[in-house]
């Protein structure tokens, strides 16, 4: 991947250009705690001596995650869940004797009665399900933990948005710029190498929210062609608050793209599989780089703006940042 030989020229908000040099991956294997921004909907409480016992009754002793049925048992009543009884060959972890197909029918009876919070309950989710419905919310919760949305590499960090924002500019080195217009000059002296995709990413700040501009360039089936797009650092219902736009051109001619921003629920891979943004062909980037089309020099500029609801209408209508 030719991470040192693409820089990114950056203006924001018709302010000079700023030169901005390619960072080179920083592969993270360490797993950052997630911090918690959130002070209510505690339910600890809530949560009876007795109902906790039995919680950890229901805990798998082998890969200590909760179980459903099927819960099996051996002849001396020790329990696990179905998904381990595969791994011990059949064999109970506790006595070592063989465990059969014994189903342990009363604590699945005793699943059903029980009320359980959330397991983000300290992130501020105030619900409390049945427990066979509870890991089906946990799945889907908004107050669950997003991940990292760092694309040069598999980061396994998860976290809330701030601690996510402090771990992309001080672990990944990413660019933050506040402001809701920029103007991208990208700069690549061997374009026609797109095997791996290049990619580059910078945190904008306004509106109080942060967003994600990635760009890259990777194979579409045969053809090598860039991508531009934006996600939004929270929940998808949020992001559908905000558009933005995207412009690229040159030799007189331009494209322009529109579109609302993705939420980081959706992987960037998710994002740029569903082609869900500014996509360049290589030979229309290289005509809009002028020269003798041996170097790609793409200006991409941008906005973002918060869509208003109208009170006499009720369409949407346009706020941008000043």
């Amino acid at each position: 991947m030719e991470t040192d030989s693409i820089e990114c020229i950056t203006s924001l908000d018709g302010t000079d250009e700023d030169e901005i040099q390619q960072n080179p991956h920083h592969h993270l294997h360490q797993q950052f705690p997630p911090k918690s921004s959130h002070g209510n909907g505690v339910v600890s409480s809530t949560i009876l001596p007795s109902t906790t016992r039995v919680h950890e009754l229901l805990e798998c002793p082998v890969c200590t995650n909760s179980m459903y049925p099927p819960i099996y048992q051996c002849h001396n009543g020790h329990t696990l869940c179905s998904t381990c009884k595969t791994r011990v060959h059949n064999r109970c972890p506790t006595c070592r004797q063989e465990l059969g197909d014994i189903r342990c029918l009363a604590l699945e009876k005793v699943a059903e009665s029980l009320e359980l919070p959330c397991k983000y309950f300290s992130l501020g989710c105030p619900e409390i399900f049945p427990y066979y419905s509870k890991l089906k919310h946990e799945a889907i919760c908004n107050f669950r933990p997003y991940g990292c949305p760092y694309a040069g590499s598999e980061c396994s960090v998860t976290g809330d948005i701030p601690f996510l924002v402090a771990h992309l500019r001080d672990d990944h080195k990413v660019d933050m710029h506040s402001g809701c217009t920029f103007n991208h000059r990208y700069v690549k002296s061997n374009p026609r190498e797109v095997e791996n995709a290049t990619w580059m990413l910078t945190v904008f700040h306004c509106f109080g929210q942060y967003f994600c501009l990635h760009f890259e360039a990777f194979q579409l089936g045969m053809a090598p062609v860039y991508m531009a797009f934006l996600r939004f650092m929270g929940d998808e219902m949020e992001a559908r608050n905000y558009s933005y736009s995207l412009e690229v051109g040159g030799n007189g001619r331009k494209l322009i793209w529109e579109g609302t921003p993705r939420s980081i629920r959706d992987s960037h891979r998710k994002v740029r599989d569903s082609h869900d943004g500014l996509i360049i062909q290589r030979n229309m980037a290289l005509f809009f780089s002028g020269g003798d089309r041996k170097e790609l020099k793409l200006r991409v500029t941008g906005r973002i703006w918060k869509e208003q609801q109208n009170p006499d209408g009720g369409a949407c209508i346009p706020n941008l940042c000043s």
